[in-house]
């Protein structure tokens, strides 16, 4: 009986809204051990009384009683009774009130109490969701809250989304790689999650550094979105019918140079901002053009600004582009198996392939790398793309291998590219 287990008791450090139960289940979980496997004896003993002759069977009614109450209140369906026949089975229709019965009823309640108000106190504790404030990332997190209710028994009210300002929201005018790389975006949140303010935080995995921060874990994943890049024209033309010397807006070297592959004769601009704020700035005349991912467009409903969509052969998208990462403390065992039930494996393995490419080259946001995968079947293929610095060289691997080894295609790719380089990429 795993849930009756005395010995059960908060062993991690959890957030404030996850508060620990140890000190109740150590005094009552004893008593009611022993109450219980008191009355399992004393009725055990009765049936088989009761079986011969010696004894009412009314105290073998009482016996199949005990096990109906238990598997009501605590859910543990049980067998006390060593014997069941037709006689006895008819008296059950209206159990008999025999000397005594109160009295079990009540201590038997009061034995079980401890173990009710320990599941729902635990059932009911409340969860913060750490995430970025801009309209994209909070779609984001909703999403993950979305995904804990139909898992779980908690509630709307029981989940609590945190807004949290980042370095990389607030700095908008510079480029990431020129004051601190994808971290900016992360660091914030992952400040409050060490220090308990938040209980889960919630990213868009392509913007995460490779490098896991120290104590935290990210390794749940929803199901990934469309990982597609799309192109967004003022005046909703056609990317190759742009006019020639075209501004094209992106903060990332990774999509200049692959744009420049397609349209060598357009020039690219740093765009910073949320998607709004992007598209507000191609409005009013400032680009001619600009690169987003689908994903996003899609969360916030904005399909039909889209002008083209490119496919993964043009334009190999972010690694980890179109998944939300959810990331936890990693001795936080109760976040850590209730985020098992929303993991999707198939993203799961996708990402761990595809970071840890990144892993093995060490990149950072100024490097020029695109990483995508895709599962058929027993069978997994990633693809990458590197470019120097400049983006004058272009080294390009596709590998396939059994499903069971993503996490090694991954680090083996990672190395292969790392070699054809000769590290050309890093400064």
């Amino acid at each position: 009986l795993p849930k009756l287990n005395p010995t059960d008791k908060q062993t991690t450090n959890p957030g404030p809204a996850v508060a620990a139960t140890a000190s109740i289940s150590s005094i009552f979980f004893p008593l009611s051990f022993k109450a219980f496997w008191t009355i399992q004896s004393i009725f055990s003993k009765w049936d088989l009384a009761a079986s011969s002759g010696t004894t009412p069977p009314n105290s073998l009614c009482t016996s199949v009683w005990l096990e109906i109450i238990l598997e009501r209140i605590i859910g543990i369906p049980c067998s006390f009774s060593e014997i069941k026949d037709a006689a006895v089975s008819s008296q059950l229709v209206s159990i008999p009130r025999i000397k005594g019965f109160l009295f079990i009823q009540i201590v038997f309640n009061n034995c079980t109490i401890p173990i009710q108000v320990r599941n729902d106190f635990f059932m009911k504790k409340k969860i913060t969701i750490g995430s970025r404030g801009s309209k994209l990332a909070l779609l984001y997190a909703q999403k993950v809250k979305q995904k804990i209710i139909e898992v779980t028994n908690f509630t709307d009210q029981d989940i609590n989304i945190e807004k949290i300002s980042t370095k990389g929201d607030e700095i908008l005018d510079t480029r990431l790689s020129d004051v601190g790389g994808k971290g900016l975006f992360s660091s914030s949140i992952e400040q409050e999650l060490q220090k308990n303010n938040i209980d889960i935080a919630v990213h868009a995995l392509k913007d995460m550094p490779a490098i896991e921060t120290n104590g935290l874990l990210t390794d749940t994943f929803l199901e990934r979105t469309d990982a597609r890049e799309i192109v967004i024209i003022n005046g909703n033309k056609k990317f190759k019918d742009l006019k020639k010397n075209a501004v094209i807006g992106t903060s990332s070297y990774r999509r200049q140079f692959q744009i420049k592959k397609i349209r060598p004769d357009v020039s690219c601009k740093l765009i910073r901002g949320n998607v709004d704020t992007r598209i507000k700035k191609l409005m009013d005349g400032e680009y001619d053009a600009i690169i987003l991912s689908y994903a996003g467009i899609k969360y916030l409903k904005l399909e039909d600004k889209i002008s083209e969509i490119f496919s993964i052969e043009e334009i190999i998208p972010s690694a980890g582009q179109g998944i939300i990462a959810i990331q936890c403390r990693e001795n936080d065992e109760d976040m850590i198996s209730m985020l098992k039930k929303i993991n999707h494996k198939e993203t799961y393995k996708r990402a761990h392939a595809e970071r840890n490419i990144l892993k093995i080259l060490e990149g950072d946001c100024e490097t020029a790398v695109g990483i995508h995968s895709k599962i058929d079947e027993n069978k997994i293929t990633v693809e990458a793309e590197l470019f120097s610095l400049d983006g004058s060289q272009r080294f390009y691997e596709k590998k396939s291998d059994k499903l069971e080894n993503f996490r090694e295609l991954g680090n083996e790719i990672g190395q292969i590219l790392k070699t054809k380089s000769n590290n050309s990429y890093k400064r």
